[in-house]
Order: structure tokens, then sequence, then C-alpha cells
């Protein structure tokens, strides 16, 4: 493990402030979920990755596209399924 040189206090509400070049240099952005792992007596902070199934195929995939403002979570071959299911599909207006 590296250390950064880094001492942030905790506040009143138990939060402490990521300095924005380690944000910078990790990626993290606003409203970035991060994992919180307890090893010993540490505590490791990591940006969380997180590979959502489709809704199609169940595959997990971080290649998998979250449609629909996070709604909708399809793989490539959920996108071709669903396409030629919803080419079936008469539409009336």
């Amino acid at each position: 493990m590296k250390s950064t040189g880094i001492v942030r206090k905790i506040d009143q509400l138990g939060r402490v402030v990521l300095p924005k070049e380690l944000r910078r240099n990790l990626s993290i952005e606003k409203n970035d979920p991060l994992e919180i792992f307890v090893d010993k007596d540490q505590i490791i902070l990591r940006k969380y990755q997180y590979h959502k199934a489709c809704m199609i195929t169940g595959k997990i995939s971080k290649d998998n596209m979250v449609l629909a403002n996070g709604k909708l979570v399809l793989s490539r071959e959920g996108i071709e399924i669903l396409s030629k299911e919803v080419g079936k599909i008469d539409v009336y207006v």
C-alpha cells in the first residue's frame, strides 16, 4: 500500500473529505459509489465497479448498456432479441 502523506480529520457527522487531487487521480466523480472494506485495523475505500445483468439474457458484463436513465440494462445479444420482438409489434397511432 502506498502512502499519500495526506491526513484528514473526521467531522462531527463521521465524514472524511477526499482531496481533489486524489479524486482526480483515481477518476472519482461526484456521486460515484465507493466500496468500503475492513482489513484488520485498516479501512479501505475503492471505487465501486458494478456490472449489471442484462434484463433479457441475464448476462453480466461491463459492456452491457445502461439505458433509459438506468432503468434498462441490455447486452448486445439482449438488444438483438428485443429489437426482433419489437419488430413484430403492430403500433397504431
